[in-house]
């Protein structure tokens, strides 16, 4: 039996036997498009924990049959990035597997990038913080960007059952037998981290005895215990965790009380305060919004005191913030006006930063007309003064779009339309 753990034994050799993911992987889509053409890219993997990202990329190599090294930004050195450097010189091209590469200091940086220009060396970084955030422009700038997303419950029951089947990598040697209910925990209490599934999932085979048939049982208690959370069987209509998680969040948004206080019950019942805590604040922010802009506060502070106390105490902050969301008015005006700018700038509507609004704090910009037509609001009766702050090719764009949920966005609409107005007749 081999010392590895099982999550890394059953890493994929290819990018056929990758799991989810189909947006990167599948048929026609960029990353299999990259493999099957031989022309593969420097790339930045970056998603939550657990979805893949280091074994994709040894996937990619292993498929397109390239040297490969792996290297951790954090731990490793500069002496490191040199020896694969050397290397590549050797063998003519080499991919480099970096992990945390947000992580990248400016010296080892500086070393990569005139071998990232001369394709020497093919970076594939992996990291779970926003790359837009974290990672340096001069390293994102090289890099194709691709998310991975949380794996689904069908992606994860997928990864368990491969992985008791398979005997080389495998549980496969095991004679093993699981409940249906055993797999259906192991996927959901692994949300969506396929590696979290498959280590409950090995310590649950090699910690139970077996019985006087040679055959090791698993059933939900087990799993129950190797996951170290709580299952759904007090739910007696069979509804999956996600269905409890949508219904719970669409009753708030619904205001309905009683339907939130139930499902909020049955989550409260199964342990899950991760996910009661993640719905709370989301719906804080996604439905009510405007309409109610400190109840995104209030949700946080409540769950920050759940967390703290723990059940079941945690039960009595969680059921003051679900009251109040779900008879707070509603609004989901201001990131469906976000999403409409990004529509704009996915399609490619964005255009040139108005030459009065570029930065004008270095020497030179003056010479460049920067800055120069500025008109500073602060010296200006009300603080407001018209002016275009949208690049020309969009500067009659309206995203926002206010609703009347109450007395907050109703004021914030009277100075919209006010200002608004005043540009359109200026």
């Amino acid at each position: 039996m081999s010392l590895q753990p099982l999550a890394y034994r059953m890493r994929p050799k290819s990018i056929d036997d990758i799991i989810g993911q189909k947006h990167l992987v599948g048929q026609g889509k960029m990353i299999r498009r990259m493999v099957e053409a031989n022309k593969l890219s420097s790339m930045i993997l970056f998603g939550p924990p657990g979805t893949g990202k280091t074994s994709m990329a040894m996937a990619i190599a292993k498929s397109l049959d390239f040297p490969f090294k792996q290297l951790n930004a954090v731990v490793d050195k500069k002496k490191d990035m040199e020896i694969v450097v050397e290397e590549a010189k050797f063998s003519g091209k080499m991919i480099l597997i970096l992990d945390e590469v947000h992580r990248l200091d400016k010296g080892k940086q500086d070393f990569l990038l005139p071998h990232l220009e001369s394709n020497l060396i093919t970076l594939i970084g992996c990291t779970t913080s926003n790359p837009y955030h974290s990672i340096n422009p001069a390293i994102r700038s090289r890099c194709h960007l691709f998310e991975l997303h949380r794996l689904e419950s069908e992606d994860v029951k997928e990864g368990i059952l491969h992985a008791l089947q398979d005997e080389e990598s495998g549980m496969g040697t095991y004679e093993t037998s699981l409940t249906d209910d055993a797999v259906e925990h192991f996927a959901f209490a692994a949300n969506g981290d396929l590696r979290s599934a498959l280590n409950g999932l090995e310590l649950a085979i090699t910690s139970t005895p077996e019985n006087d048939d040679g055959l090791t049982c698993i059933d939900l208690e087990v799993a129950e215990q190797c996951m170290q959370k709580k299952s759904f069987s007090h739910d007696k209509d069979g509804d999956g965790h996600y269905d409890v998680l949508s219904a719970f969040q669409k009753s708030i948004r619904g205001s309905d009380v009683n339907a939130a206080l139930h499902y909020l019950g049955r989550l409260i019942e199964a342990g899950d305060l991760d996910s009661i805590g993640r719905r709370l604040v989301v719906c804080a922010y996604e439905d009510i919004g405007l309409a109610n802009p400190q109840a995104g506060p209030r949700a946080l502070s409540a769950v920050q005191a759940a967390e703290r106390i723990g059940f079941p105490e945690a039960r009595i902050p969680l059921s003051v913030s679900v009251v109040e969301l779900c008879l707070s008015p509603k609004s989901n005006s201001a990131y469906q006006a976000l999403d409409q700018a990004l529509q704009d700038i996915h399609s490619g509507k964005s255009g040139e930063v108005p030459k009065h609004l570029k930065d004008a704090h270095y020497s030179g910009a003056k010479a460049l007309g920067r800055g120069i037509e500025y008109k500073y609001p602060h010296n200006y009766d009300q603080g407001w003064v018209p002016q275009q702050y949208l690049p020309d090719s969009i500067k009659n764009r309206e995203y926002y779009q206010p609703k009347n949920t109450g007395k907050f966005e109703a004021s914030l609409k009277q100075v919209y339309e006010r200002i608004q107005g005043k540009n359109r007749n200026s």
